[in-house]
């Protein structure tokens, strides 16, 4: 069974909505967890914000924020994930925003993904990890993969 299955499955029994907000995977993860039919029935809707402007606009991202600790940060993450949850009717929301590459800096290195978890009730959780200079596709693979994980175990919590 894939992890989208397993999260179609764990959302289900948990009566849990979701949504996602990506930067550096553009949809990657919205659509990994709709490629599973049924679906519908625990996936309420993903925003792609790969601008900063779109961060601001469609999450509430702040401006101060992405001035002071830049749009790879888990400071910046944290309020995607809390924008989406507030902006849709998931009950659960992930976020992600990095670094896919090529490029990088040495603060910010090529395959750093900052990650947000938003769940009605509970604090904002977030995590920066970086796996490295893999390639722009493997990257944003790591990070759908690693995003799943994060909401099956928000679930199973």
């Amino acid at each position: 069974m894939s992890r989208a299955a397993r999260l179609l499955a764990a959302a289900r029994d948990a009566g849990a909505l979701i949504a996602t907000a990506e930067s550096c995977t553009a949809g990657l993860i919205a659509g990994a967890i709709t490629e599973e039919a049924g679906s519908s029935d625990i996936f309420d809707r993903g925003f792609v914000t790969y601008s900063n402007a779109a961060k601001q606009q469609m999450l509430g991202v702040g401006a101060r924020t992405l001035a002071t600790h830049g749009a790879v940060s888990q400071e910046v993450a944290r309020e995607m994930a809390e924008g989406a949850l507030a902006r849709s009717d998931a009950t659960l929301a992930v976020a992600v925003t990095g670094i896919a590459g090529p490029g990088g800096s040495e603060q910010k290195p090529e395959g750093r993904v900052c990650f947000g978890l938003a769940q009605k009730g509970q604090t904002t959780r977030t995590e920066t990890v970086d796996f490295g200079a893999l390639g722009r596709s493997q990257v944003r693979a790591a990070t759908v993969t690693h995003a799943l994980d994060l909401l099956l175990g928000a679930l199973k919590a």
